[in-house]
C-alpha cells in the first residue's frame, strides 16, 4: 500500500515521497567543521551558523528513521598519504594539516570523525567521500539503486559547497530533491541564502526547498 508524504515547499509546491523509497542525507556534519577544536574553528571560521543546525538535524534524522527513511552519513575525508587530494585541492585547502584533533580532514582522525550528536546508528550508510559531491568516487549511487532509492532530502554544511555539490550531482542521475533550507548552514548567511535560491532558480531547477517543520509535520501526520 503507498504511503505518499507530502511536504508543502517553497514556491507554493509540494514534494510527495514514499519512506521506504527516500533517503534522508546527513552531509558533512563532523568534527573538522563542527568542533571548536577542529579544522574550520582553527583557521578562523564562526562555527555558529552551522553548529545552530545540529538540533534540527538530529530531530529530523529520529523520526525519519521511525518512519522507514533510508539513513546516509557523508564525510569528506582524505588518504593518510594524500594520495586522492588533487593539486589543485592541495594548493586552496588544509588537507593533512596539524591540529588539535590530528590531520585536517584525514581518514581515522579524531576530526574527521561525525559529531557526538549525529553519530550514524548500527546498520546506517557511511559514505566517505575525497570531494564535495557524495557521488565522486563513491559507492553512493549503487547503494542507492540497490536500495531503491528514488528521492533525496538533503541536510547538512555547508550549503554552497558540499551540499549544493551533492545536490546537483543528484539531479543529473535523475532523483527528486529536497533541500531542507534550515538544515543546512554556511558560515556566511547571504551565501546560505543564495545557494537556496539558486536551487529554485529557472522553475526550480534543482528541485525543491523547505523547512524542517514542514518535514517534520508531513512526517509526523503519514500513516
Amino acid at each position: 500500500m503507498s504511503r505518499q508524504v507530502r511536504v508543502s515547499c517553497q514556491g507554493g509546491r509540494d514534494f510527495s515521497f514514499e519512506p521506504t523509497s527516500t533517503a534522508l542525507l546527513v552531509i558533512d556534519m563532523q568534527r573538522d567543521f563542527l568542533d571548536p577544536q577542529g579544522m574550520c574553528a582553527v583557521e578562523g571560521d564562526d562555527l555558529t551558523p552551522l553548529c545552530r543546525i545540529i538540533p534540527t538535524i538530529a530531530a529530523i534524522a529520529k523520526l525519519a528513521r521511525g518512519r522507514g527513511l533510508t539513513m546516509i552519513h557523508t564525510r569528506e575525508g582524505y588518504a593518510s598519504d594524500l594520495s586522492d587530494v588533487h593539486p589543485l585541492k592541495r594548493e586552496r585547502m588544509s588537507v593533512g594539516k596539524e591540529g588539535p584533533l590530528g590531520r585536517f580532514l584525514i581518514r581515522g582522525e579524531p576530526g574527521h570523525d561525525f559529531v557526538e550528536e549525529l553519530m550514524p546508528q548500527a546498520g546506517e550508510i557511511i559514505i566517505d567521500k575525497p570531494g564535495f559531491s557524495a557521488f565522486y568516487r563513491t559507492h553512493l549511487d549503487d547503494d542507492l539503486r540497490r536500495l531503491g532509492i528514488s528521492h533525496l532530502i538533503l541536510t547538512g554544511v555547508t550549503t554552497q559547497c558540499c551540499v549544493q555539490s551533492t545536490l546537483r550531482s543528484a539531479v543529473d542521475r535523475g532523483y527528486w530533491c529536497l533541500t531542507l533550507a534550515d538544515a543546512c548552514a554556511a558560515f556566511e548567511v547571504e551565501v546560505h541564502e543564495a545557494a537556496l535560491r539558486l536551487i529554485e532558480a529557472e522553475s526550480h531547477l534543482f528541485g525543491w526547498v523547505t523547512q524542517a517543520s514542514h518535514l517534520w509535520a508531513a512526517l509526523r501526520n503519514s500513516p
